[in-house]
């Protein structure tokens, strides 16, 4: 991926991690209507406690009325902050270049990859109808986890893992994998493509950028 090109260009080149994004978040919702008991396991159990939480704000009535729009982004970005690790999402979309930036980049570049993902999920999940998800196992290795999950949208089913770590006895979201696909491993790739052509500066601008082009009314 280039920085030069038509502005139709660019949304194209972002258009798959904005999808993969959407749904990954929006299918972290799917685990409130269960049809099949989870194996037990702190990392399940963490996911399922937030996912509790997202559609208790999802199906707040109160929440749906005119003008409460953005308290509930308000409320569920904060809900799906708590789980979501994006300072570890981003060391690891970013890659190698991640040691190289200073503390004021490293926040910087964490607000506005954060900021990449809410913009790409919030209206998914606020459109959240339910469905229903299968949790298939629990895999640990010492302060890693992984949760596989299928979820069944009609009859096709998707396999969805979530890859978590274990931060002062809390699990934290780290990577989503959406049918075998890396949420972090896809953006590494988009993200690599740009610093080999440019700077870290010229990334830092696109993500800007497209931000405010998603914030754009």
């Amino acid at each position: 991926m280039e920085i030069k090109g038509s502005a139709a260009a660019l949304a194209k080149r972002w258009s798959w991690g904005r999808l993969a994004s959407g749904i990954a978040c929006l299918l972290l919702l799917l685990g409130g209507v269960t049809v099949q008991p989870a194996l037990a396991g702190g990392a399940t159990e963490a996911m399922k406690s937030t996912i509790d939480e997202t559609l208790k704000i999802v199906q707040d009535k109160e929440l749906k009325q005119p003008g409460k729009t953005e308290e509930r982004r308000r409320r569920l970005e904060q809900v799906v902050g708590d789980r979501f690790d994006y300072q570890e999402m981003s060391r690891r979309a970013l890659g190698a270049p991640w040691n190289e930036l200073t503390d004021k980049d490293k926040e910087e570049f964490v607000a506005l990859f954060r900021k990449l993902l809410i913009n790409s999920y919030a209206d998914k999940i606020e459109s959240y109808s339910g469905e229903g998800v299968q949790y298939i196992n629990e895999r640990t290795e010492k302060d890693y986890a992984e949760v596989r999950t299928k979820v069944l949208t009609g009859k096709i089913e998707i396999p969805l893992d979530y890859r978590l770590l274990n931060k002062g006895a809390d699990w934290r979201v780290y990577d989503v994998v959406v049918d075998g696909v890396s949420l972090v491993n896809n953006y590494r790739g988009q993200f690599s493509k740009i610093l080999r052509s440019s700077t870290f500066a010229d990334l830092v601008d696109q993500l800007r950028k497209k931000s405010d082009k998603t914030n754009a009314p």
